[in-house]
């Protein structure tokens, strides 16, 4: 229970008792309307993804390079990052929204700025015009990003909840692969139509978000922290259990999300951002996900992501049409494997996942940096084409793992009244990566050509290593048996005396309720 009333850990075993087996996401039409509004939370990530395969792409088109004059080195950075810096302003205020507002509104808070910065970025003069705009971008999506995960993983059907929220950053590749292929279609554009067509078709998820969000069910541990009991009760039955408040499962659900929020006000000595780091369990949380967070952008896959065009410059490949079509088939290539990978979460575990991918990323990036240095050598075209061979062997690798399991294995580790404070230092972390990986990597692709790869395949080792000692496997482990992964066997007797103890006191009240004599209440 103090690892939170949403582990996404799929079916949890303390409950797969009271699931009907005859309830699936195809043959229920609850289930299915919670999806389709799961669906509409997930393309959150999609915004995130598009960006970066837009700027990927616009590089390679001289309609907005010559305008803005050519950026390169650090203004180039500069132009790449800013989104990230807007998101490092949002990141103060973002939990306090979650937590105050509601997952609901601070979607549709962070969606309708990004309507907003999408329009001033189509309309941008000026390369000044341009970056304020990503700044807002990065801005409004903190908000939404930090909302989303959390509200899909606490509205999710249990059966469903680890692929769904593995799915979130899955879907990064939706919007690239989007971003890829509109600006493949609009490069023989003479006009800048060219790329102000892609950058009006970013705000596309969000202008979904702000017409629609705030008719989805909101969280029910947040209506529950809220004291609004009948409320979450109603949302659990409709959407769980075809509106029967009486269904055993959601009964369970419902009790089990009560008494954590109870324990949280009642036993937790702090539940403010001390608390993040006040007890040895939270320590162990902390240090897995900050670090999950600087991985994921610093295992050598910033280079693609945001400089693919430089890459293949340095190996011989400069055809505009040539680079955007590799790119648009990366991106069909990444998203194939991420959705492979959120659907094995619950059958290989996480352990499993994180440590192939890590040495895969090892030995495939081993041998880019080897293709890549014969290329400088000799200019043999054969090695040049080993490198994209291997950057897509890369890719799969990244996607094992890196790319599905970051949210959800963070959102899953975190107890409730720390999963969005938690959640946005993981985010935190991942802006202040970026930031430095886009400032660096032109920069230093430029100076050391092929030796930075020799950088990121030393550090990818050192990824593995901490993967093999610190991850901690949540595989079909039922809350209980979550938190004392973390939290030890002490903490756990303190919770499940605090749940009995609240259940009998609920036992008592319904008695009253009845009419049942008072010395039984008194009791």
């Amino acid at each position: 229970m103090v690892a939170g009333a949403t582990a996404v850990n799929g079916l949890d075993a303390s409950f797969a008792h009271l699931i009907d087996p005859r309830r699936k996401w195809y043959n229920n039409r609850r289930i299915i309307a919670l999806n389709a509004w799961i669906v509409l939370l997930l393309i959150t990530s999609s915004t995130n993804g598009y960006d970066g395969s837009m700027m990927n792409g616009l590089q390679t088109l001289p309609q907005w390079s010559i305008p803005f004059g050519s950026p390169s080195g650090g203004k180039l950075g500069l132009l790449n990052a800013i989104q990230n810096i807007g998101a490092l302003a949002g990141y103060p205020f973002a939990p306090y929204l979650a937590d105050g507002i509601g997952r609901r509104k601070t979607v549709f808070l962070g969606a309708a700025i990004m309507c907003v910065a999408t329009a001033v970025q189509t309309a941008s003069q000026s390369v000044g015009m341009f970056i304020g705009a990503r700044f807002l971008i990065g801005f409004g999506l903190t908000f939404a990003a930090n909302a989303a995960p959390m509200l899909v993983t606490e509205i999710s059907y249990p059966t469903y909840r680890a692929p769904l929220t593995s799915l979130y950053n899955s879907l990064w590749y939706s919007g690239s692969i989007i971003a890829a292929w509109t600006i493949y279609g609009t490069f023989k554009i003479q006009t800048t139509w060219a790329w102000r067509l892609p950058s009006l078709l970013q705000g596309l998820p969000a202008i979904l978000q702000v017409l629609l969000v705030l008719f989805a069910p909101e969280s029910p541990r947040w209506l529950i922290s809220k004291g609004k009991d009948a409320e979450a009760l109603k949302t659990l039955a409709y959407y769980h259990a075809d509106g029967n408040e009486q269904d055993p499962l959601v009964l369970y659900e419902f009790q089990e999300i009560k008494a954590a929020i109870d324990f949280d006000r009642t036993v937790a000595a702090n539940i403010g951002w001390k608390a993040l780091i006040s007890t040895p369990g939270n320590r162990k949380r902390m240090r897995i996900i900050v670090a999950l967070a600087f991985f994921s952008q610093w295992s050598g896959n910033g280079l693609v992501s945001y400089y693919l065009n430089k890459v293949f410059d340095q190996i011989g490949i400069t055809g505009s049409s040539t680079q955007l079509l590799i790119n648009g088939i990366l991106q069909i290539w990444n998203l194939g494997w991420a959705v492979f990978a959120s659907f094995m979460v619950n059958r290989l575990g996480r352990r499993f996942l994180f440590l192939t991918s890590a040495s895969l990323m090892t030995l495939f990036y081993t041998a880019q940096a080897i293709c890549f240095a014969r290329y400088a050598k000799n200019q043999a075209p054969a090695a040049g084409h080993a490198v994209i061979a291997f950057i897509f062997l890369f890719y799969a690798a990244y996607d094992l793992a890196f790319t599905p399991l970051i949210v959800s294995y963070t959102v899953e580790i975190l107890p409730y009244h720390l999963r969005a404070k938690g959640f946005n230092i993981f985010n935190f972390v991942i802006s202040l990566a970026l930031i430095f990986n886009q400032y660096v990597n032109p920069i230093a692709l430029d100076a050391l050509e092929w030796k930075y790869y020799l950088v990121y395949v030393c550090w990818l080792a050192v990824e593995f290593v901490f993967l093999y000692f610190y991850l901690v496997e949540t595989k079909n482990r039922t809350l209980e048996e979550t938190a004392a992964l973390f939290d030890g066997e002490d903490v756990i007797e303190q919770i499940t005396g605090h749940i009995e103890g609240h259940e009998v006191r609920e036992e008592a009240d319904e008695k009253t309720s009845y009419g049942v004599s008072d010395d039984v209440g008194k009791a």
